[in-house]
């Protein structure tokens, strides 16, 4: 379909139509097949992807070069990059999914009624599955892998800047789906770079039934605001970490040192730090240090700055920023209750740590912070699936309906009840 990309205008409400005609189509398909057939064209995707990798790299190179005509800059174009390495890693992805637990047709909590019926909950696919994301192509394998897995039908609409590269991939895609016996409409990879479609996909409610964005702040606040369809999303992740006065020296310069400097430009990056006012002259003079040492910016408070010489002086802006960079906002606060206070007011619901030794407080921080992932004595680094045991993740979700932390193979997946009676009626 790569000629409907050249070919201008076009019908973007009757392609996208069609699109998701065919993918609810396959989602019947897919609801009830068996878990060694999407496992073999999970298989069969990676092996295809292997032999065609010198194709995947010529396709990807028409990306690059229209990226730099276009002015990409050299960290956008080194993700859309596809190196050797990478179009490896992304078949060892999807045999990695291959080798996870099917969530689909598992039940659970299954008990006896007093009537005598047997109640239980079984879980299954949502159905067709969008996916709108910038960027690089590999989330074109890894999203196909994950929607397949957990039965669903999906629509995968990467970015205009990866067009060659994401059709590659779906070409892939469709001759694993076919050699394992699946419709090959169960991944569909939108071929148009115009803009259109998208508005046109978060219009489909009647063929959709969630979108998933994977994107910049922009993209992921346009989709929610037009979207008719639900959408498993967070907006950004301004996480923190609170430095209790009960906390161990050693593991709160270690835990707050690895949740900003581990990596900088991910949503589970600290970026304030908390710090109790009993404990800061003893830890943030030596945190600091390391900082300084690794390059990173501090910006602080004035009950910092009365500790650390010569630092900046923290904006209103700063405690509510998502740098994805070597910044870091530092606040001094009272006790655990203005700590917790700080974060309802400006945390974004994505990840917060304390570090304390008292049981009673780690367990209110737990109970009373409300976010997706709560954490006690752990680098917030720690909030993603392969981390969590999930094995993979289509994002994470700070919403609190559905799915809320990293979205895994359960997460694309639904409950709903069943009832086993042997001629049981209703008295």
């Amino acid at each position: 379909m790569s000629d409907i990309a050249e070919s201008m205008p076009f019908d973007a409400a009757g392609y996208m139509l069609e699109l998701g005609r065919r993918a609810r189509a396959a989602a019947r398909d897919m609801a009830r097949a068996e878990t060694a057939a999407k496992n073999a064209a999970l298989h069969a995707i990676a092996d295809a992807i292997l032999a065609d990798q010198a194709r995947l790299q010529a396709e990807n190179q028409k990306d690059l070069e229209a990226g730099r005509r276009g002015g990409l800059d050299a960290a956008l174009l080194d993700r859309l990059e596809l190196t050797g390495a990478r179009i490896r890693s992304m078949a060892e992805g999807l045999r990695q999914v291959a080798v996870l637990p099917d969530p689909v047709g598992a039940i659970s909590d299954l008990d006896y009624r007093p009537s005598g019926i047997q109640v239980g909950r079984m879980r299954v696919p949502l159905g067709v599955i969008g996916i709108i994301y910038e960027s690089r192509p590999n989330v074109t394998a890894d999203a196909a892998a994950l929607c397949l897995k957990s039965g669903n039908a999906c629509i995968l609409r990467g970015g205009s800047e990866a067009l060659h590269a994401n059709q590659a991939i779906a070409q892939c895609i469709e001759q694993g789906l076919a050699k394992a016996g699946l419709p090959a409409t169960a991944v569909q990879v939108v071929a148009t770079i115009d803009r259109a479609a998208v508005g046109e996909l978060l219009k489909l409610d009647e063929y959709v039934d969630v979108i998933v964005p994977r994107g910049g702040k922009g993209l992921i606040e346009r989709i929610t605001a037009e979207s008719r369809i639900p959408v498993i999303k967070h907006l950004h992740g301004v996480c923190h970490t609170y430095i209790d006065d009960q906390a161990d020296i050693d593991k709160a310069i270690k835990v707050a040192f690895n949740a900003k400097t581990q990596r900088y430009g991910t949503c589970n990056t600290m970026e304030t730090l908390l710090v109790a006012e009993g404990i800061a002259e003893r830890v943030l003079p030596e945190l600091a240090r390391l900082y300084r040492d690794k390059g990173v910016e501090l910006r602080g408070c004035e009950r910092t700055r009365a500790i650390l010489d010569g630092i900046k002086a923290a904006q209103d802006a700063d405690w509510d920023e998502e740098y994805l960079a070597p910044i870091l906002a530092v606040r001094v606060v009272n006790d655990m209750d203005a700590a917790m206070d700080h974060i309802e007011q400006h945390g974004s619901q994505h990840t917060d740590a304390i570090v304390t030794e008292n049981i009673s407080r780690a367990r209110r921080f737990l109970r009373e912070v409300d976010s997706s992932s709560v954490m006690v004595n752990a680098s917030s680094r720690f909030a993603d699936g392969f981390e969590y045991g999930l094995g993979a993740e289509i994002g994470i979700s700070t919403d609190k309906l559905h799915a809320r932390g990293p979205v895994g193979l359960e997460g694309l997946t639904t409950l709903k009840f069943i009832v086993l009676g042997d001629g049981h009626i209703r008295e």
